[in-house]
């Protein structure tokens, strides 16, 4: 059978650092061993019951049965209004700032491909959700990495940024709560990323994914709460992290006016816009009682908890992350992160993803999910304790 060559563009994109930790786990777990797997970030939980029931219902409808608008339905983009105006005080116009996305890491790889062209400088923070470089590359754009670093709790220094680059620069992503890092953002900070990204004519393209996971009794802030916000950027929200609903692939963008245009635009030529029921389904969650969310997030709690204490029993130097679903957590001296990683899966049976596949300022840490039980991530530590590392 012929071979037909891959096109210059695929080739171009990044390979999945993580391909190969998978086929490592996948084989550990042939051998019959017993995994505990912290190194992946997909939700454990089910989507709570009345957003299902919603579906259901909606499934029967013969109006979802055909092709949905091009752009979404008008009901779900008021109820991201809705939700906006609610949840963070920000008024959102549901027909200019609102785009309905195939999930969240599709509005962040389309959104390079909207707005630059081959050879633009896209900043992108070091470490950071790896997807964001998939876009970059298709975009054929140019990436300049922002190191993120404990000593500035992991927020972007914007004086370290060459005024030349500052200058050709076209989009830059963030991503509060982060992933990897479990970080989270001021106000303020966001209103210095607004002044920055204004005067050198910047757009701001805020990942927001974790957005509903704040700890300690702090509510993450959305970036569109900084003043002026809306003039410079656009932030996403997904389901998958707030509501469980990861496999729906269902979000939004929401913002700047002339960018949610762009996707549509895109969208337009890609798409015939998402399942009707899906849509309904989503709308009641953003409209409904929030309860699960509190709920989920006071699991979350809990389980960080848990397993910052269990670690720092075995005298693992570690801090707890202030939001999203991941810890970060630094590797003994004298191991790399991949290193680290492969001795934890093959001596504990341990997975944990390795910094550097979230970047070169990475290096030196691990990521771990909170996406198990308590009684798990209390095993895990005490199967590493049983390395003499600590």
């Amino acid at each position: 059978m012929k071979q037909f060559p891959l096109s210059e563009l695929l080739q171009s994109l990044p390979k999945q650092f993580f391909a190969s930790l998978v086929d490592k786990v996948a084989k550990k777990m042939a051998e019959g061993h017993d995994i505990i797997n912290l190194g992946q970030g997909n939700p454990d939980q089910p989507t709570p019951p009345h957003i299902v029931e919603a579906m259901q219902k909606a499934v029967a409808n013969p109006k979802y049965h055909k092709y949905s608008p091009f752009q979404g339905y008008s009901f779900l983009k008021r109820a991201v209004a809705k939700f906006y105006e609610r949840e963070y005080g920000v008024a959102i116009d549901p027909e200019k700032e609102v785009a309905v996305l195939f999930g969240g890491k599709a509005g962040l790889v389309e959104i390079p491909q909207c707005l630059a062209n081959p050879g633009d400088i896209v900043l992108v923070p070091d470490p950071g959700y790896p997807d964001y470089w998939s876009g970059i590359a298709l975009a054929r754009a140019e990436m300049v990495m922002m190191p993120l670093r404990a000593e500035n709790q992991f927020l972007p220094d914007y004086d370290e940024i060459p005024a030349n680059i500052a200058e050709k620069a076209k989009i830059m992503f963030l991503n509060y709560p982060n992933n990897p890092t479990g970080a989270i953002a001021s106000k303020e900070f966001f209103e210095e990323t607004v002044s920055f990204a204004a005067k050198h004519g910047i757009c701001v393209v805020h990942d927001f994914a974790y957005g509903a996971i704040g700890f300690d009794g702090k509510k993450p802030v959305s970036f569109l709460q900084a003043e002026g916000a809306k003039e410079i950027g656009v932030e996403i929200y997904t389901f998958s992290k707030t509501y469980n609903m990861a496999g729906w692939r269902v979000a939004f963008a929401v913002g700047n006016e002339s960018v949610i245009a762009a996707i549509n635009l895109l969208q337009d030529h890609l798409y015939v816009s998402l399942f009707g029921a899906i849509q309904e389904a989503a709308a009641t969650a953003l409209l409904s009682s929030q309860r699960c969310v509190e709920e989920l997030v006071a699991l979350y709690e809990s389980r960080r908890n848990t397993l910052i204490d269990a670690l720092r029993q075995i005298g693992w130097d570690v801090d707890a992350p202030k939001g999203s679903f991941f810890a970060w957590l630094p590797v003994p001296n004298g191991w790399t992160s991949e290193r680290f990683s492969d001795y934890l899966l093959e001596k504990a049976h341990v997975v944990v993803a390795p910094g550097i596949g979230f970047g070169k300022h990475g290096e030196g840490y691990v990521r771990v999910g909170l996406l198990t039980s308590e009684s798990r991530l209390q095993e895990a530590a005490e199967r590493i304790a049983k390395l003499g590392l600590f």
